[in-house]
């Protein structure tokens, strides 16, 4: 039952963060949530900076928690990861800290509510953007070689084609071997 909605929810995952990347953070870093806002038939983007002060990963129910201090109030807005009102995040700072909840910071005002710099690399994506590949029809080995007469290949086609080879896997390499065994048994009756 569980695989059952841990597959559910996976594809559910999938379809949401297809258009858009997530980068990776933590609690600690300072954000940029860009979010789409809708006033009757307009919409616009708006942007919310603030310093992510906890994150729950509970697969399609994740959230975060940005906190900011907007003239001298501090306000917080918990954003669900997957919604589709969230245009894009920014990390825009990496902190460091050794928890995973900030809520002491609520407390806290001027240096004291400061969070050090860290440089943690350059970190992939959580979610990237999944980009749909069309499949294309692309010849087998035993297609291209019936479309080229054997009688007619030339010794210069032969050296052309052996580097070409010789990138291929070795399931390949083994495969075109006993084609060309074949083929020339066939050339030899």
């Amino acid at each position: 039952m569980s695989n059952l909605l841990e597959a559910f929810e996976k594809k559910q995952i999938e379809k949401l963060t297809g258009k858009k990347r997530i980068p990776t953070f933590r609690p600690g870093d300072t954000l940029k949530v860009t979010i789409r806002i809708t006033e009757g038939d307009k919409s616009r983007l708006q942007a919310f900076e603030g310093m992510c002060i906890a994150r729950k990963n509970n697969s399609v129910n994740s959230n975060f928690t940005v906190r900011k201090l907007s003239h001298g109030e501090g306000v917080e807005r918990v954003f669900p990861l997957f919604s589709p009102i969230i245009e894009k995040v920014e990390v825009v700072r990496k902190g460091d800290v050794r928890r995973a909840k900030l809520y002491y910071l609520r407390d806290r005002t001027g240096k004291s509510a400061r969070i050090a710099d860290r440089d943690r690399g350059d970190e992939a994506d959580q979610y990237a953007i999944i980009e749909e590949a069309i499949p294309e029809e692309t010849k087998t080995n035993e297609d291209q070689q019936a479309d080229v007469p054997v009688e007619a290949e030339a010794p210069a086609e032969a050296e052309a084609e052996a580097p070409a080879e010789a990138e291929a896997p070795a399931e390949v390499n083994e495969v075109v071997e006993e084609d060309k065994k074949n083929t020339d048994e066939s050339s030899k009756s």
